[in-house]
């Protein structure tokens, strides 16, 4: 098991740099040009504008003149969307969650670049052959109301109750990172994809149905509209800021430890991008010692360089989050091969 090593830390959220399809540059788009297109999963970027991605890319247009075009959506949204594009690149830079990340680079959507500072993140949180390399570390996790449901349930079993009908959702596994992390957790806890499905069948009675991107899901929380939801820690976290009726929680197996897993946001360079050299210039801008020292205090997550130590008051408190929760590590390279036959196995439970 990996065991739990790094503290969070805390944020409050990122203004979105819009663009469509068209806006993105292309093939037409010249090579000079002073512009970097960022196809990202949600989760760095927030309703005020005072996140992660905000500050690094303002820092980052400032020291070098160049503009980020943002554009964002689920994990494999974002990375389908990259794979309808492949002859006509738009996208210069990837981010997206585990095992999205590793299904770009199976498809062939990424080139090899390690940027500066890759060299301090550990083996685990990037990949052997330069293609991919985690910019914050994260981990997978769930809310509650804190008003409604003031204490947080323990267990898997506990959201089969009738006072979760219609006050549980979880966004779509296949589509959005975390909604995919259900299914690695629930796997995980119940000892193989069997059980999982059978588990997640029973689910479905109380749950509202499909969401293709897991930050929509925060805001029906925190106004009661749900009990329940699915998330990740640093998103959450961040969102917990605006939204004080958040509470975020492990849920276990049973009586056992509650259980969670590293999801970083890994960020790849993308193959025939248009703007190659500058998205070289921000990965190693993401992975630089300032910005990586703003993903505490700033951005609600942890640090990807393990030479960066986070101490800041947010992120003390986030850590208190994992006492006593078991930290697993998934077996990615059986999940990328694997993927579609486990999403098909949730479609058929559910009848999604």
């Amino acid at each position: 098991m990996r065991t739990y090593t790094q503290p969070i830390a805390a944020v409050t959220g990122v203004l979105a740099l819009a663009c469509t399809l068209t806006a993105c540059g292309g093939s037409s788009a010249a090579s000079d040009e002073k512009i970097v297109t960022v196809y990202s999963a949600d989760g760095l970027k927030g309703e005020a504008g005072d996140g992660w991605y905000d500050k690094v890319f303002a820092d980052f247009e400032k020291k070098t003149g160049i503009k980020v075009k943002y554009v964002e959506g689920g994990s494999g949204e974002m990375v389908q969307r990259a794979l309808r594009e492949k002859s006509n690149t738009q996208a210069d830079v990837i981010v997206t969650l585990p095992p999205f990340i590793q299904q770009a680079d199976s498809k062939g959507l990424l080139q090899a670049y390690e940027p500066q500072g890759a060299d301090k993140v550990d083996g685990g949180d990037k990949s052997a052959d330069g293609k991919w390399t985690s910019v914050v570390n994260n981990y997978f996790g769930f809310i509650h109301n804190k008003k409604e449901l003031p204490e947080a349930p323990k267990s898997w079993e506990e959201l089969l109750d009738g006072k979760f009908k219609n006050k549980l959702q979880y966004s779509t596994p296949g589509v959005a990172g975390d909604g995919t992390a259900v299914l690695i957790k629930a796997m995980h806890d119940f000892g193989g994809k069997e059980p999982a499905m059978e588990y997640l069948k029973k689910l479905q009675a109380n749950n509202v149905g499909p969401s293709s991107s897991t930050s929509k899901l925060a805001p029906k929380v925190d106004k009661g509209e749900l009990l329940v939801a699915n998330g990740d820690v640093q998103m959450n976290f961040a969102q917990s800021k605006s939204m004080p009726n958040l509470g975020i929680w492990f849920p276990a197996k049973g009586a056992g430890k509650p259980t969670t897993f590293a999801l970083p946001y890994a960020a790849g360079l993308v193959d025939k991008a248009p703007h190659t050299e500058n998205g070289k210039k921000l990965l190693d801008f993401m992975l630089s010692e300032g910005a990586q020292r703003e993903v505490s205090a700033i951005g609600g997550g942890f640090p990807a360089r393990k030479d960066i130590k986070a101490t800041d008051a947010n992120a003390i408190e986030l850590a208190k989050l994992l006492e006593g929760v078991e930290v697993f590590e998934p077996d990615w390279a059986d999940i990328d091969k694997n993927l579609k036959a486990y999403v098909d196995a949730w479609k058929s439970a559910t009848g999604s």
